[in-house]
């Protein structure tokens, strides 16, 4: 082997053999066949994660509203951002049912929504009824 890498290089060869293409091209194609199922499980991780914080960063702005009014009727998310969080992004939001003792938001990031159906209930996965 030594030798041959010797006459190639006395002979001034200039490129690839298609052995070693071909090495390179399986050593490509099994790092990526490594690298995206690990992405695509970081990616749904992550949507997870920011639809989960979404959900949790507009509790504040509503109960502040069931404070100051003693009832969750009449809740809009335009009535939270211009009354409780001027940053409040509507647009990530989906409020539904809101009634004297309870209420139904959710959030969606991605694939994933995650929704909070009262006060006293968990953030748990899937939408709004």
């Amino acid at each position: 082997m030594i030798s041959m890498l010797r006459k190639r290089i006395q002979r001034d060869e200039k490129g690839f053999t298609l052995i070693e293409l071909l090495v390179v091209v399986i050593i490509l194609g099994i790092l990526t066949a490594i690298a995206i199922p690990s992405y695509l499980s970081f990616k749904g991780r992550a949507n997870d994660a920011a639809a989960k914080a979404n959900v949790r960063s507009v509790i504040p702005d509503i109960e502040s509203f069931y404070a100051d009014n003693n009832t969750y009727v009449g809740m809009t998310l335009d009535s939270l951002k211009s009354n409780y969080d001027q940053a409040l992004d509507t647009s990530k939001y989906n409020l539904k049912s809101p009634t004297a003792t309870s209420y139904c938001i959710d959030s969606t990031s991605g694939a994933s929504t995650w929704q909070k159906a009262g006060p006293a209930s968990a953030i748990v996965s899937g939408a709004c009824p």
